[in-house]
């Protein structure tokens, strides 16, 4: 299946300081695309990767699981570690605990951590019969595009597919077990009002990890695609501050774009 037209991974090589983004869950590269561009124009280094299964057809995610998003993740976040001193990643809903979990997985070569909207659990009874429910219906109605901001849109499937959805409920499982094993200093951005992901999962999450510098910060005027919302550039500003007091060569070194 081809890609959809605004759905593509985005890179920018930059100076010596990285940011691997991560999209979320049924989504694509376009809902944090302006965020990785507005780093870019910084003078950082920026991987968007489109994750496996999304960005063409919900029939296409229906094969994936969350083996094959993070293992994306991971291989651009080992890509950008080969260029880069340092390495920051940065993630929205099911990219934010992607980007925990590399995190965890990766140790000191994260350098910091920022979340969005992270999500941490599939909730609702329909959570507990999706082991059965994926043998038998295979969608169930689509999450994408949870915006204030009239005129705004995310690129993302009208359908969630139900296998896909119960790989992540065991990926989100797995993951609140590793949380404690989070140390980086962490930038959490969460919406007040946010339709996809309640505010108890950014709790958790903070509840859990032994991240001793940690920052949250709510915005008033968003949904849950806050990255595309009132308060995106808040988002971009307080990110770039964060990796800014972490790697101070942060907007001191020239770009080359990169398509």
């Amino acid at each position: 299946m081809p890609v959809l037209p605004g759905a593509e991974p985005y890179r920018h090589e930059g100076g010596p300081v990285g940011v691997l983004f991560c999209h979320g869950f049924t989504g694509s590269p376009q809902s944090l695309r302006p965020w990785a561009e507005q780093h870019a124009s910084h003078g950082l280094t920026v991987s968007l990767p489109l994750l496996p299964g999304h960005g063409t057809s919900w029939e296409d995610m229906q094969v994936t699981g969350w083996q094959d998003w993070y293992a994306e993740v991971d291989r651009e976040l080992r890509l950008l570690r080969e260029r880069c001193e340092r390495v920051f990643v940065a993630g929205l809903s099911m990219g934010g605990a992607l980007a925990l979990r590399l995190a965890v997985k990766h140790g000191e070569a994260v350098q910091g951590i920022v979340l969005v909207n992270p999500a941490n659990k599939v909730h609702g009874l329909s959570a507990y019969a999706l082991p059965a429910a994926r043998h038998l219906v295979r969608t169930t109605k689509g999450i994408a595009s949870d915006i204030a901001k009239e005129g705004a849109a995310e690129l993302g499937y009208d359908r969630v597919p139900l296998h896909a959805a119960h790989s992540l409920r065991n990926f989100f499982r797995l993951l609140d077990g590793e949380l404690p094993q989070v140390t980086q200093p962490l930038l959490l951005l969460r919406s007040a009002h946010d339709h996809v992901v309640p505010a108890v999962d950014s709790a958790r999450i903070l509840s859990r990890v032994s991240s001793t510098d940690v920052t949250e910060v709510v915005l008033e005027q968003s949904y849950h695609v806050a990255t595309l919302d009132h308060d995106a550039d808040r988002i971009f500003e307080e990110s770039l501050a964060f990796i800014g007091r972490l790697a101070p060569s942060v907007g001191k070194e020239g770009t080359a774009a990169v398509g």
